[in-house]
């Protein structure tokens, strides 16, 4: 404890000092209002203004589903916030004075993890705010229900901070493990925007495949929180519990820091 509560305020100045957590947090923050906004305008343009009982409870269904766009497209901002506070240091060569005040690593990895979760959770709320923000306006506008006053919406939205939070920890890992920099965020785009979506399109078309994309960390993150515009495309197939989709994306990003912390963690920075 006497090393890891320095720690922890070294990696918050690491954070804090420089432009690139309120930059990526901004870009964000734009890029879920407008696709918030626009789809919320797409259906508000789309009815009357009287859907009504869709869901059986006397809600559209619709405005959760808005919601859910600060992880289900904003997830990868938390991931790269994380990937890039260990990759950068490696880059930078910051590392070498934070082994040398702190000579346990594993002490500056968990330090790492716990001030990146956090940091993840505020881009929880950062993502909610845009998304829940130019939705529920938009929505409201065409007097669809934004459904706020639900007590099922806020558990969601609970829900989805720890999800962009346990995303930060992913990137810690991702990060600890490729410590190139354009590798990783190479990785990051690649398979967030490319390979995954793909997986999971095919694997609405067989049941054995869905039984296995279920677990990929998008598809996780999409069961933690409980609805996303992606989740659209297995709808009507078995889901995995809210919890199970948390450990599941908890487990990868446990899995991978193990990973970091017993292969290049241990290597000498130079």
């Amino acid at each position: 404890m006497n090393t890891f509560l320095p720690a922890v305020r070294a990696e918050i100045t690491k954070i804090t000092s420089t432009r690139m957590w309120w930059v990526l947090a901004l870009v964000m923050f734009l890029y879920v209002l407008t696709m918030a906004g626009g789809l919320a305008a797409l259906i508000g343009a789309g009815t009357d203004g009287s859907l009504t009982g869709m869901t059986g409870d006397g809600s559209t269904g619709f405005a959760p589903l808005i919601y859910s766009f600060a992880s289900s497209i904003g997830y990868v901002f938390p991931v790269l916030l994380g990937a890039l506070a260990v990759t950068g240091e490696v880059r930078h060569q910051t590392l070498t004075p934070t082994f040398l005040a702190t000579p346990k690593r594993s002490v500056v990895l968990s330090a790492k993890l716990l001030v990146l979760f956090v940091f993840g959770a505020l881009f929880g709320l950062i993502g909610l705010l845009a998304s829940v923000g130019g939705g529920a306006a938009v929505l409201a506008g065409f007097g669809i229900d934004t459904e706020l006053g639900s007590t099922d919406t806020w558990a969601m939205f609970a829900r989805l901070v720890l999800a962009m939070a346990l995303w930060a920890a992913v990137g810690i890992g991702l990060g600890s493990v490729v410590t190139n920099q354009v590798a990783v965020i190479v990785i990051v785009i690649a398979f967030t925007q490319f390979v995954e979506p793909v997986l999971r399109s095919v694997g609405a078309l067989a049941d054995w495949l869905a039984n296995v994309v279920q677990f990929l960390p998008g598809a996780a993150s999409d069961t933690l929180v409980g609805t996303s515009i992606f989740g659209l495309v297995s709808a009507g197939q078995d889901q995995l519990e809210w919890w199970v989709g948390g450990l599941v994306l908890a487990g990868i990003a446990g899995v991978l820091t193990v990973i970091g912390a017993l292969t290049t963690w241990r290597r000498d920075i130079t």
